[in-house]
């Protein structure tokens, strides 16, 4: 049996947004089952590389290949979760509805879904545990749960690949912990590749298999022991770093003694 394609593989990928690099020589290879926790300060170039991977940011160099094939626009074997965006006019339409929104690419209105896409729908939210969520209204519905439902708006059409574009921001820990336990359930039940992007690594913790960390248009990738250190941090943030470890808990740290960027390092670990 033919071993399956990576998820992503970047040969010396190079990205550019208005002519500014963000990241540059990238290369790197996901495998088809994994789950990768993607950290880094804020403008480190997540969200660019979540949408050079869906083909909405063409590679300035190099070569971005997505489950074998060049990346592409509307490649339906992706799913993407973005970030939430407050929207006060869906507020009461429903869980349904909202979900089925997503349906055939269209992220808002609502299309007339035949048999099969009501039962696609019924399944994207039995997924997420969120069957008791389809009748009740947006308004109604917490942080948490909804992001439940955008979840299953990724799932739609049975993706191979899930960009999760920092789905924990303004939840509790209760909340993150959740979410986080739900998508490692089903990236392991379905047999997919998930990149899921925080600001914290502390509730990527005991789901993810590697961490991919960018800074100073560059990136390390490995396990957490590897990639979270104060050389290759120092060399990512391009400054002096340190990392001190404290039982089950990680802090970096810029040389200084403070800390390297708010919401970035009090990582837990093991």
């Amino acid at each position: 049996m033919r071993a399956a394609a990576p998820a992503i593989d970047l040969v010396g990928a190079r990205l550019e947004l208005g002519g500014r690099a963000i990241l540059s020589g990238i290369t790197l290879s996901i495998g088809a089952e994994e789950f990768i926790g993607v950290l880094g300060p804020n403008g480190a170039g997540k969200t660019t590389l979540m949408r050079a991977i869906l083909g909405l940011v063409p590679a300035a160099a190099g070569e971005i290949r997505v489950l074998g094939s060049p990346a592409r626009r509307g490649n339906p074997a992706v799913g993407y979760m973005p970030q939430t965006r407050s929207n006060p006019a869906i507020g009461r339409i429903s869980g349904r509805d909202f979900v089925a929104s997503a349906a055939g690419g269209h992220r808002w209105g609502l299309p007339l879904l035949g048999a099969e896409g009501r039962r696609e729908v019924a399944r994207v939210l039995d997924l997420v545990d969120g069957t008791g969520l389809a009748g009740r209204p947006l308004s109604e519905i917490s942080g948490g749960e909804r992001q439940r439902l955008l979840l299953a708006q990724a799932l739609l059409g049975q993706p191979r690949l899930l960009l999760l574009d920092e789905p924990l921001i303004s939840l509790d820990p209760h909340h993150q912990h959740g979410v986080v336990a739900l998508v490692r359930q089903l990236q392991t039940e379905l047999g997919i590749a998930v990149l899921f992007s925080a600001h914290e690594l502390n509730p990527l913790m005991g789901a993810m298999d590697r961490v991919l960390y960018l800074g100073s248009g560059q990136a390390a990738i490995g396990p957490v022991d590897d990639v979270i250190t104060g050389p290759m941090l120092s060399r990512l943030y391009g400054s002096p770093i340190e990392v001190a470890r404290f039982g089950h808990r990680i802090f970096v740290m810029a040389a200084d003694g403070s800390e390297a960027e708010i919401g970035c390092h009090h990582h837990a670990h093991g």
